[in-house]
């Protein structure tokens, strides 16, 4: 039997429309900045998808930029914004994505502060608490991710929006995880700046959009000659910007089957290894979640050792890390207050829009067995 791929949230396959979208584009080399036929070609693909990308946003064309992926969107956001501010102070979360709080960690060094916020045991943040930080402290960038990689909870964004924008904050939201998954509007969120990440919604790795509000002002992060309109230097990679665009297409159709389908495979999944395996907890389960995905503590045992046995059969993540001996449990975890001896058997199982119903039961029963061999 072929393994299971049950790891959609660290990277999904290229989907075939989107496959089939670039092959044009393997042989078209134009330069969009060119004016003759071959760059007028190339500049209308990259509206083209430029427009795809505003659709499933909502937001105007010019409005969306091309990056690398989300780890240059969310650097953008944070070190363009904190460059124009006086006395830069950005409000976080304890459980972003490395490409937020390592930027932070850099940002510290060039004297921009950060406050982070704790999260609920839930996994989210606490509004009122992030209310009277507004208050007290003087932030000039809030910057908080819409859905967690780890454990799918789904922050409430858009009434962090509104706080912030009432206090004339800039607001920044990691998408990574969200776009494809759930709709991500962001007239109602309400963000100023949202970073996209192609392959975590079935387009290539290596391309990225960003979203930046009209009006907003943030200090450019490569400099060179006049590409995406003054803001982003480097000849666009008309292949990948193709794909981005096709896969956002795509994303506005498949929003409502990952609701619907496979949540309901997500739940299964989660009821039979709740019913398989004692002393087991959900992580977020209270709060809402994206549909696809599951994170699952399970006491007594470590997931370096569950993905050791399961490795040639099914494909998913840890929870935590083990280095010379040593259970390392993630942060996320650990923020979200859950007991080590269950966060260092934590497991995170991410679905996909092609999961099948016999792959969640082929992967339940494989996760028993191994969860039994390691306990008896």
């Amino acid at each position: 039997m072929d393994p299971i791929y049950l790891d959609y949230n660290a990277t999904t396959p290229i989907a075939a429309e989107v496959a089939e979208a670039m092959v044009p584009f393997l042989k078209e080399f134009g330069n969009p900045s060119s004016t003759h036929v071959f760059g007028r070609r190339a500049k209308a693909a990259v509206n083209n998808a430029r427009d795809q990308i505003a659709a499933l946003l909502n937001c105007e064309p010019h409005e969306v930029y091309f990056t690398s992926g989300g780890s240059e969107s969310n650097n953008w956001a944070l070190k363009g914004a904190t460059a124009l501010q006086n006395e830069a102070h950005i409000l976080t979360s304890q459980i972003e994505h490395p490409a937020i709080l390592k930027v932070c960690q850099y940002l510290l060094k060039q004297g921009v502060s950060t406050t982070y916020l704790p999260v609920q045991q839930n996994g989210v943040i606490d509004v009122g608490q992030y209310a009277r930080v507004l208050e007290e402290q003087k932030i000039s960038l809030v910057s908080i991710m819409h859905a967690n990689n780890e454990v799918g909870t789904v922050q409430p964004v858009k009434e962090i929006a509104s706080l912030a924008r009432s206090e004339g904050i800039l607001i920044h939201t990691d998408a990574a995880q969200s776009v494809g998954k759930i709709p991500v509007n962001v007239q109602e969120l309400g963000v100023d700046l949202l970073s996209v990440a192609g392959h975590k919604l079935y387009a290539p790795k290596g391309i990225g959009a960003f979203f930046c509000r009209e009006g907003v002002k943030l200090e450019n992060l490569i400099h060179g000659a006049g590409h995406e309109r003054g803001r982003r230097a480097g000849t666009e990679n008309i292949l990948l910007i193709v794909a981005l665009g096709k896969a956002c297409e795509l994303a506005q159709d498949r929003i409502a089957i990952q609701q619907t389908q496979v949540r309901q495979l997500r739940d299964r999944l989660q009821n039979m290894l709740l019913t398989n395996i004692a002393n087991t907890r959900i992580n977020g389960a209270e709060a809402e979640r994206l549909p696809n995905t599951l994170s699952i503590s399970i006491q007594g045992v470590q997931s370096h050792e569950i993905l050791h046995q399961i490795e040639d059969k099914l494909a998913c993540s840890a929870g935590s890390a083990c280095h010379a001996g040593e259970v390392s449990i993630s942060p996320v975890l650990q923020a979200m207050k859950v007991p080590a001896d269950f966060a260092a058997g934590t497991l995170r199982l991410s679905l996909g829009i092609s999961t099948t119903e016999e792959e969640i039961e082929s992967a339940a029963r494989i996760i028993v067995e191994a969860v039994s061999k390691l306990r008896n």
